[in-house]
């Protein structure tokens, strides 16, 4: 009964409202009032007893009679000021509503919301909870449109954490109730937000995983990387999602993406981009073994080429036998270039109809200019027809620049069943690196004064954006470790994000250059650096391996260098005893393992990846420390 008498006393008020804004009852306004503050009363007798403990605390089981009351007992017991951190942020109504979710997924899993440490039970995160200094870094944290269904049914919480501020005016209060009303109605189709689908199926799994696309995210359309998710059309087709015409909202994240694709491929139109890559004898000597050293692979095939750029590639591919070879470029200029040489060396594919009515074709390479996601409006290809799809398509990092989605959006339209993809593994590896690859060295001795300063302060920004930079094999700290593997093959779209756990050991006293006199090493980051394999599931004859490592020739990938906010000792068991009152990874009581957990993702900004990076270690004692989780942007 109370729920019924809630239900038509907020009908009633909201109606009174509309009314005496819209002007129709002028000079009657406070008798309205009266009686609303009459119906409010009686309703309040009847019904405030069974509603007066419906805000629960975000972290804990405490109940309260209103949101004030709850976020003033979050700020004093748990060090959460959510008034605070909104106002700081500037975040809207939607942002205050994932913020809302997203701290309640992780305090359900005993997870700390602001660094990311897990910890054992609910008990620990109480004592564990801290106030945050970095505030724009976490926002990435919840800032994913998973966070818009409601973590917790019935949460009351999402209904009135701004009540307080729409009170202030009358009109704009009806327009929040109404945008609230018709944006809860819709988070209703959505459904509840399950730590499962948050964490990519595994509960254990960390936070970040949100950056995943799951299956209620469908994109409209991908060919252009213009993405407008099912779950949230209606609220964009109802103009929920801010004042601008729906339209109008489709429409500037399609021009904001045009421009990074615009941009994107405009690099491309250097030739010094080029020369460096044709240069990199690592990189275009092991796409011509693949492609000249494997003629069962080759002769006679039907090849495409997925950014083609001078179209390198092609060349070898036509030089190998291929009887057609579609060069895609999305550069013009580049597009145009292409062409250009293959003209030059009579590859191209053109009509010689110099007999009359008995035309034939000379050369067998084709360039179009086109995305590959927009192909089929420039050239007919068959469904499943071709023999081999080859592609240049690693970035730093290897996902950096998202090209990846294109080469297995070609492979799934066009390569027949069984057909080759080169290359068709890529393999992900991390180690830990030492202070010789820093810049501290250099600017602790500049023509004998002392500006480590500098130094200090290069490596505090490091720890926020990855660099990308040569490091020798002397660099690095600990044995390497296999980060993450994909078969192109077989790997669907969403598999380039991903959460991996990873052990590091230590390297032996001999072969580490990084030692402190107390025989540990300290570790001031992790490396990352990927292989591709050209296998003999398709490259039989001849198979071919592209190495970024640090042990092989340099390559213009470089490596990429993720840096810690501290540094962190490592010492091989038994190699330093340790000392228990010193704080685990100092260098009086080094750890003997070290433990990582590095997420990584496509970024909200089209074409850029997010990595998300924690440390754990044990000393030879058992004892544990975690390090708060670090949040990097590559773009």
């Amino acid at each position: 009964m109370a729920d019924t008498e809630s239900q038509s006393a907020e009908e009633i008020k909201l109606i009174q409202k509309r009314v005496i804004i819209d002007g129709e009852y002028e000079g009657e306004e406070e008798e309205l009032e009266e009686d609303e503050e009459e119906d409010w009363n009686d309703w309040g007798e009847d019904g405030d007893e069974e509603l007066d403990s419906n805000f629960v605390c975000l972290f804990c089981d405490s109940n309260y009679t209103s949101c004030n009351e709850l976020f003033e007992h979050c700020r004093l017991a748990h060090k959460f000021d959510f008034q605070g951190i909104r106002k700081r942020l500037g975040l809207d109504f939607y942002g205050s509503f994932k913020l809302i979710n997203y701290v309640r997924s992780q305090v359900a899993q005993n997870g700390c919301w602001s660094c990311g440490v897990t910890c054992q039970s609910k008990e620990d995160l109480q004592n564990h909870l801290h106030e945050t200094a970095n505030l724009e870094n976490v926002r990435l944290l919840w800032d994913d449109d998973n966070y818009l269904k409601p973590f917790m049914q019935d949460d009351m919480l999402l209904h009135s954490f701004s009540e307080e501020e729409e009170e202030e005016d009358a009109e704009d209060d009806y327009k929040a109730s109404f945008d609230k009303d018709e944006l809860m109605r819709h988070l209703g189709d959505i459904g509840v937000l399950n730590i499962n689908e948050v964490n990519g199926g595994s509960t254990s799994e960390h936070h970040y995983e949100s950056f995943k696309q799951n299956e209620t995210k469908e994109p409209a359309s991908s060919s252009n990387g213009q993405v407008v998710y099912k779950s949230l059309q209606p609220l964009i087709t109802n103009g929920v999602l801010g004042d601008a015409e729906p339209t109008n909202i489709v429409n500037l994240s399609a021009n904001k993406i045009k421009t990074v694709n615009d941009n994107y491929f405009g690099s491309y139109s250097s030739f010094g981009i080029h020369r460096e890559m044709i240069s990199d004898k690592v990189r275009t000597d092991s796409y011509r073994q693949a492609l000249m050293k494997n003629p069962s692979l080759l002769t006679g095939a039907v090849v495409m080429d997925v950014g083609c750029g001078t179209g390198i590639l092609s060349l070898f591919a036509a030089q190998a036998g291929a009887t057609r070879v579609i060069a895609v470029e999305a550069s013009e200029k580049m597009a145009a270039v292409a062409t250009q040489i293959a003209k030059d060396n009579n590859l191209l594919r053109t009509t010689d109809q110099s007999d009359g009515n008995n035309s034939k074709s000379t050369g067998v390479m084709e360039v179009v200019k086109s995305m590959v996601e927009e192909l089929d409006k420039s050239i007919k290809i068959e469904p499943h027809s071709l023999d081999v799809l080859v592609s240049e398509w690693m970035g730093y990092c290897l996902l950096y620049e998202s090209m990846l989605g294109s080469v297995l959006f070609a492979r799934d339209k066009w390569l027949k069943p069984g057909g080759a993809i080169l290359p068709d593994t890529a393999i992900m590896y991390a180690a830990g690196f030492g202070r010789s690859c820093t810049s501290l060295p250099f600017w602790e001795d500049v023509y004998g004064f002392n500006m480590s300063c500098v130094g200090n302060e290069l490596v505090q920004d490091a720890a926020r954006i990855p660099i990308v930079d040569v490091v020798q094999d002397s660099d690095l700290v600990t044995h390497a470790s296999v980060l993450q593997k994909f078969d192109l093959a077989t790997m669907s779209p969403d598999d380039v994000d991903f959460t991996a756990t990873i052990e590091l050991e230590p390297k032996s006293d001999n072969a580490v250059a990084n030692l402190t006199e107390s025989k540990a090493a300290l570790c001031y980051g992790i490396v990352v650096w990927f292989d591709t394999g050209f296998t003999s599931r398709f490259c039989k004859e001849m198979p071919a391996l592209l190495s970024t490592s640090p042990y092989t020739p340099k390559t213009h990938w470089c490596q990429t260098l993720l840096t810690l906010r501290d540094p962190i000792a490592i010492a091989s068991m038994g190699q330093q005893p340790g000392d228990n009152s010193a704080v685990v990874g100092s260098e009086k009581c080094p750890v003997t393992r070290l433990s990582l957990r590095i997420s990584i993702a496509r970024g909200v900004e089209h074409r850029s990846i997010d990595i998300s990076m924690e440390a754990s270690g044990v000393d030879a004692g058992g004892r544990k420390r975690a390090w708060p989780a670090q949040i990097f942007h590559l773009s």
